[in-house]
């Protein structure tokens, strides 16, 4: 069955959302747009889009598969994905397996440092604060979710973890860490957003060449930004 689109509902950095004729569903567009320094970077790679829908679709699929609810139900068009409307939670969940990226500034962590076990931060989505590290008291204090959902919210992420990491090594990658962010659906928690190189560090396990934004935010040309993407893409979808 085929949905109509309707109008615009929100727009943000690279992605769009659109109403559907099923008011369960939207629309949700992946633009061509990267960006980094929370938003203050920003260009445009033509195709990018298409590269983490499809990336996108395929790893939320394998998430269903593995009984870790998510909003997907299906691709509508190469840069499109029909999922549920989810109440969201403005709280992104970062999952790291190795050391990297903010964590090493703010502890005192060797880079590179393969962690015991995956540790699991919280951070505020609030660009006028940028985007503050929160804990799960201050979750509850600020009425944004409840300790059985926070419970719920930690449990989905290691598991999504779990299930993403034996797929991405069976394809020769190394999962470094990973955001995700989670809404309500009639009284459910489940993931939203999205999961491609955006929002989450991936490098080949053999040589460590890095297929993931961090090229982008370490400056990289666009070229060399896109052709990652584009290799991502093969060892997940094609492969």
């Amino acid at each position: 069955m085929s949905h109509k689109v309707g109008g615009l509902i929100a727009s943000g950095k690279t992605k769009l959302v659109y109403s559907l004729d099923d008011p369960s569903l939207v629309l949700l567009r992946f633009k061509d747009d990267v960006t980094a320094l929370d938003g203050k970077k920003r260009d445009v790679i033509p195709g990018k889009g298409s590269l983490n829908a499809g990336i996108s679709a395929r790893l939320f699929q394998l998430l269903k598969e593995n009984n870790v609810h998510n909003h997907y139900i299906k691709m509508y068009d190469p840069s499109s994905l029909i999922v549920r409307k989810l109440d969201m939670i403005p709280v992104e969940v970062v999952c790291r397996n190795v050391a990297t990226g903010s964590i090493v500034k703010r502890l005192p962590i060797t880079e590179g440092t393969v962690f015991d076990s995956p540790i699991i931060e919280f951070f505020l989505k609030d660009d006028a604060r940028g985007d503050p590290m929160i804990n799960s008291w201050h979750m509850m204090a600020l009425k944004l979710a409840s300790k059985c959902e926070i419970d719920e919210i930690v449990e989905l992420t290691l598991r999504a973890n779990d299930v993403l990491k034996k797929f991405l090594s069976s394809r020769g990658l190394m999962l470094l860490d990973f955001k995700l962010e989670f809404g309500r659906r009639n009284g459910e928690i489940l993931i939203g957003d999205e999961l491609d190189p955006d929002c989450m560090r991936v490098r080949d396990a053999s040589t460590g060449k890095v297929l993931d934004k961090d090229l982008y935010r370490k400056g990289a040309s666009l070229d060399e930004v896109k052709k990652a993407y584009e290799e991502l893409y093969r060892r997940i979808v094609e492969t």
